[in-house]
């Protein structure tokens, strides 16, 4: 058998649905399908009961652990040569395994992800703001300028499995730990493909409350990551802190123009106004460009206005949350995990 397929899941059968009915639409069909449900209280076992008849699909339950550890459980009882890692809330469109076939991977590789036309328009927002150079650099599996190496991501992940055995599988780390993977495939002396062609439909989250929690806990593995892997940490991680740094100071510049153009003196008041229309300016370019890259890209108007949000909560979540690592891990000298015991290991 040629691939295994690894699908970690925790109380989401709906998109286990999905994502399982996408497979049975590939025209490749060497390969198998492992299901570790990660002590979910929702489980997905008659999702993949339904499938039995048209997958090779195995499902299995363990208590929860992350999703490092279920990939590395269902690694463990694979059959494949190439073992596949996806995320439970992607979709496949039917020429994904084809388009791995074709290239001929070697020992790594991975693809870059897209929104759905269904998608709802925050889904496409927050999509964009995870993959436009406007944004993130272009890191994230685009094929055009990047402002980093491609590191596979685990919602679109793939590795012959005795380099995954040999290397051990997925560290405990309960976030960031794709990351370290990519970086310890790299330590290893391979180098990770980028599949421009093996692309998947990527959900992610469905409200600007969850995906700023996602990002926030992105900045923080970033200097648990550094921690272990010393010299990984690049200018283009270094962005979203300095543009949160920079958007506090201006707001802070704004209040400060707003008061004395409220309470000033009559010499005062127009320099307020001076102050509070520098403050503004550049926000406002910069959310004028998101804007209008946004709406080309996705041919709507709306997804461009959401995308707004979605760029500031993406940078500035991603930001407080390095800030935050920064303090306890380089500062007051915690370790990972008594400084994150809260955020990543109750």
């Amino acid at each position: 058998m040629k691939y295994s397929i690894i699908i970690p899941v925790y109380n989401r059968p709906d998109e286990v649905d999905e994502l399982l009915t996408s497979l049975c639409e590939q025209k490749v069909k060497d390969f198998e399908v492992i299901v570790v449900e990660d002590g979910s209280q929702r489980d997905c076992k008659a999702v993949t009961e339904k499938y039995a008849d048209r997958l090779d699909v195995k499902y299995f339950m363990k208590p929860n652990s992350g999703p490092g550890q279920s990939r590395n459980y269902g690694a463990e009882r694979a059959q494949g040569d190439y073992l596949i890692i996806l995320d439970s809330d992607v979709v496949l469109p039917p020429g994904y395994l084809e388009a791995v076939d074709n290239s001929r991977p070697a020992h790594a590789f991975g693809g870059p992800d897209a929104a759905h036309p269904s998608f709802t328009p925050v889904q496409k927002a927050i999509s964009y703001s995870m993959t436009s150079f406007f944004t993130t650099g272009g890191i994230r599996g685009s094929k055009k300028a990047r402002l980093d190496k491609f590191y596979p991501r685990s919602f679109n992940m793939g590795i012959r499995r005795d380099v995954y055995l040999k290397l051990g599988g997925f560290s405990k780390m309960r976030f960031g730990e794709d990351i370290d993977f990519s970086y310890r495939i790299v330590e290893a002396g391979y180098n990770p493909q980028l599949l421009p062609e093996a692309w998947v439909w990527h959900k992610r989250r469905t409200d600007f409350r969850k995906f700023f929690r996602q990002v926030y806990n992105s900045g923080i593995a970033r200097i648990n990551l550094e921690k272990r892997h010393p010299g990984t940490l690049k200018l283009v991680h270094l962005l979203p802190t300095v543009f949160t740094v920079g958007v506090i100071a201006l707001v802070l510049l704004f209040v400060c123009g707003l008061m004395l153009s409220s309470f000033g003196s009559p010499t005062l008041k127009p320099q307020g106004h001076l102050v509070c229309q520098l403050a503004i300016l550049p926000l406002a370019l910069y959310a004028l460009i998101i804007f209008i890259d946004s709406s080309i890209k996705n041919k709507s108007l709306h997804v461009g206005l959401l995308s707004i949000p979605a760029a500031f909560v993406q940078l500035m979540g991603y930001g407080l949350g390095f800030i935050e690592s920064w303090w306890k891990r380089c500062v007051r000298g915690q370790d990972e995990f008594t400084a994150f015991e809260k955020n990543f290991y109750s």
